[in-house]
């Protein structure tokens, strides 16, 4: 089977790879190069619990945050390289009363479900972080929570396509879908590409592409912070109301990140640095003296519901759809790569693809 991947982001590398595993000859074609869409603004936080702004989206996070330890060792081993990835929890961070109390219902929740968590008071928030704030009013832990480096993981992954006998062309911008006879035919940058299934993974470009109905995800901007730390940073990621930050083992800070509505527009802004630099040290104050290491800018791909777009086309068998993961890319890498494999190689329909069909947007 031939399966060309449009999008060479972290979703479209672990379709790739997981593809390439099943023994497919898989082609990944992308306009910029590997992760260099939204993916390079990426943090890499893996919190389903708190990003999972739907109870259907918090699912599919903490499935696929249950794949996340196989998921990342098997990569790194196929690719023989290592991988960033540390599971040290979450410590959501009340600023004010008001926040402290819908913390306090969050945890409510969380134990009424089962979730390993714990919330905690001020002073032991700060046993726990010593650098936090003293302002703070509280703070919710939830041990399951982590990060990976997102770079490392889709260079990886990259890599492990090419090693499994997988190409990746650079450079290449795709702009139509169209079937001739038996075969999909791709278009792109002049050449025709075909196929036997293609899969449609371009975040935000996928709107773009010429096949029938447009994918419908709209580009929404994210600027992230890349800091350096003279001090020790916290052990852990730390999420407050209006922003987060992820300490790395280098001593680098990430803060993230601004959600704007603005097109296509993909401007590092004075007003969306300066609004992460004030968050953050609402929260953290040593990011006052950090270094600036630099701004990156994504455009993340958002659905109407805010849920993926990943399933068989109900208009064309031969294409699939991994895209309009928001915010959750790189958490929803390992589900999505292997949901979409086992559809292609085994036209086995993993359950969690019941509430991101294609079809509830008539694709």
């Amino acid at each position: 089977m031939n399966v060309i991947v449009i999008g060479a982001g972290i979703i479209g590398c672990a379709v790739g790879y997981e593809l390439a595993s099943r023994g497919v000859r898989v082609r990944l074609l992308d306009g910029r190069g590997v992760g260099q869409g939204a993916t390079q603004a990426s943090a890499g936080v893996l919190c389903p619990h708190i990003e999972g702004h739907s109870a259907s989206l918090r699912r599919l996070g903490v499935r696929s945050l249950d794949m996340y330890d196989e998921f990342v060792a098997r990569v790194a081993s196929d690719a023989n390289r290592s991988i960033e990835y540390r599971r040290t929890g979450t410590l959501e961070v009340a600023l004010n009363a008001a926040e402290a109390e819908r913390l306090q219902a969050v945890a409510a929740a969380h134990a009424s479900e089962g979730i390993d968590h714990e919330y905690v008071g001020p002073r032991s928030a700060i046993d726990l972080e010593p650098t936090l704030s003293p302002q703070i009013a509280g703070a919710l832990l939830v041990p399951v929570h982590g990060y990976v480096g997102v770079a490392g993981l889709t260079d990886a992954l990259a890599a492990a396509v090419e090693r499994r006998g997988g190409t990746i062309e650079r450079g290449v911008s795709v702009r139509s879908l169209s079937r001739a006879g038996g075969a999909l035919q791709v278009e792109a940058n002049g050449s025709v590409y075909e196929a036997d299934a293609v899969v449609i993974a371009a975040g935000s470009w996928s709107s773009l592409i010429k096949i029938g109905e447009a994918a419908p995800v709209r580009p929404i901007r994210g600027q992230l912070l890349h800091l350096s730390c003279a001090s020790a940073p916290p052990s852990r990621v730390i999420w407050g109301s209006e922003c987060y930050l992820v300490p790395w083992q280098d001593g680098s800070l990430l803060v993230g990140a601004t959600v704007e509505d603005v097109g296509f527009d993909e401007r590092a802004t004075v007003a969306g640095v300066r609004n992460l630099v004030d968050r953050a040290c609402d929260l953290l104050p040593l990011v006052a003296n950090a270094a600036f290491g630099g701004v990156r800018v994504g455009l993340r791909p958002a659905t109407s519901d805010e849920l993926p777009i990943v399933g068989r086309s109900t208009t064309d068998g031969g294409v699939y759809y991994a895209t309009g993961h928001y915010r959750n890319g790189v958490l929803l890498a390992p589900l999505t790569g292997a949901a979409v494999a086992d559809l292609i190689v085994n036209d086995i329909t993993s359950p969690e693809l019941a509430v991101t069909n294609p079809a509830r947007f008539g694709l």
